[in-house]
C-alpha cells in the first residue's frame, strides 16, 4: 500500500496559513463541528469567514444535516451572525430533492416519496414540486395498533403511488415508520438516503445520526441506499455543476474523516482541511489504514486568522 503523507499542521504558523489560503479560490465548509455545535457558534468563526471573503475567496456551506432546508439554514447562519445567501448553501436534503426531480424523474402517479425525516426534507421536496407523505406527519408519531399490523400486512394502509423511500435524520423514528418504509421497499420503491452519518454532533456531544436511523432498513432489505450527503460524489458533481468551480482550486473544510475529508479526497479537490473541534481527532488519521487523510489541519477554524496578521 502506498505511503500516505501526513497532513501539515497550520495552527500557529502564519506563513504556512497564508500559503494555504493562497492555494484556493473556493472553500467548502461543513457546518456542524466546524462552524458550530448545536446553537453554539465557535469563537472567531465570523471573523475567519470575513477574512477569507475579503481576500476574494468564495465560501459555500455544505452540510449533511437534512433536518433543515436551505432557507432554514440561512436563517441559522444569519441568526448566529454569519452573513450569507441561500445560494451559498448546499445540503443533503436539497441534493436529494434535486436528484429525485431532475434525474430519477419517476413518471406520475408513481412519483410520490415516503419520507423518514424532518421538515427540512419536506421543504426541499415541496420546492421541487415532489409529492410526499410521511415525514413530520403527526399520525405516524405513535405506537402500533392491531389495525396497523393488519393494514400494513395486507397493503390497505399503503399508498400505491409511492415510488421511492427517502430516509434521513428523524427525531421521531419508531416501529410504525420503519414498518411502512420496509413494505414500500419490498414492493420495489427506490431506496434513497439524504446521508449516512453514523452520529450527529450537537451540544458538545454526539447523538445518533441519519446513518444509524437507516440501519434497520438496510438490515431488513439487504439493500444499501443511494446516498446524497458527503462523501457521495453525486453531491460533489452537483456542487461543481451549480458553482462552476475549479476542483484544483477548491478546499473542503470539515471535522469528519469518513464524510468531509473523504468527500474532498475522492472528489480530487486541491486540498482538504481538518478541524479538531468536531468528530475526528489526529489519532484517527495516524492509525493504520485510516478512512481518509486530510492535507492540512488546524485545532480550530479561527486559527486561520493568524494568516491575516502575518
Amino acid at each position: 500500500m502506498a505511503q500516505v503523507s501526513m497532513p501539515k499542521y497550520l495552527t500557529g504558523d502564519p506563513a504556512a496559513i497564508n500559503d494555504f489560503i493562497d492555494k484556493f479560490d473556493v472553500f467548502l465548509f461543513d457546518c456542524d463541528g466546524v462552524l458550530w455545535s448545536g446553537d453554539h457558534l465557535y469563537e472567531g468563526v465570523v471573523e475567519t469567514l470575513e477574512m477569507l471573503r475579503s481576500k476574494g475567496k468564495k465560501t459555500i456551506f455544505v452540510t449533511n444535516n437534512s433536518t433543515k432546508s436551505r432557507p432554514e439554514y440561512l436563517k441559522k447562519l444569519t441568526g448566529l451572525g454569519i452573513p450569507g445567501h441561500v445560494d451559498e448553501i448546499f445540503g443533503s436534503a436539497y441534493s436529494s430533492a434535486i436528484y429525485i426531480s431532475r434525474i430519477l424523474k419517476q413518471p406520475a402517479p408513481k412519483n410520490k416519496v415516503f419520507v423518514i425525516g424532518e421538515a427540512g426534507i419536506e421543504n426541499e421536496l415541496r420546492e421541487e414540486g415532489i409529492p410526499f407523505i410521511g415525514g413530520t406527519d403527526p399520525n405516524l408519531r405513535r405506537e402500533m395498533t392491531p389495525e396497523d399490523w393488519q393494514g400494513i400486512a395486507d397493503g390497505s394502509m399503503l399508498d400505491p403511488d409511492i415510488g421511492c423511500v427517502l430516509a434521513g435524520l428523524d427525531f421521531h423514528i419508531n416501529y410504525l415508520k420503519l414498518s411502512i418504509a420496509y413494505q414500500y421497499l419490498r414492493r420495489g420503491a427506490v431506496f434513497l438516503a439524504t446521508n449516512v452519518d453514523s452520529t450527529f454532533p450537537i451540544n458538545h456531544n454526539f447523538f445518533p445520526g441519519a446513518g444509524s436511523i437507516i440501519i434497520p432498513l438496510i438490515n431488513m432489505t439487504g439493500q444499501q441506499p443511494l446516498s446524497f450527503g458527503k462523501p457521495s460524489q453525486a453531491m460533489m458533481d452537483a456542487i461543481e455543476g451549480k458553482f462552476q468551480l475549479d476542483r484544483e482550486r477548491t478546499c473542503m473544510v470539515g471535522d469528519r474523516l469518513n464524510t468531509d475529508i473523504k468527500f474532498g479526497v475522492e472528489g480530487k479537490l486541491g486540498g482538504t482541511l481538518a478541524v479538531l473541534t468536531g468528530v475526528s481527532k489526529k489519532e484517527d488519521w495516524e492509525k493504520e489504514d485510516p478512512e481518509a487523510v486530510p492535507s492540512f489541519y488546524v485545532d480550530a477554524l479561527s486559527d486561520l486568522r493568524a494568516g491575516a496578521h502575518a
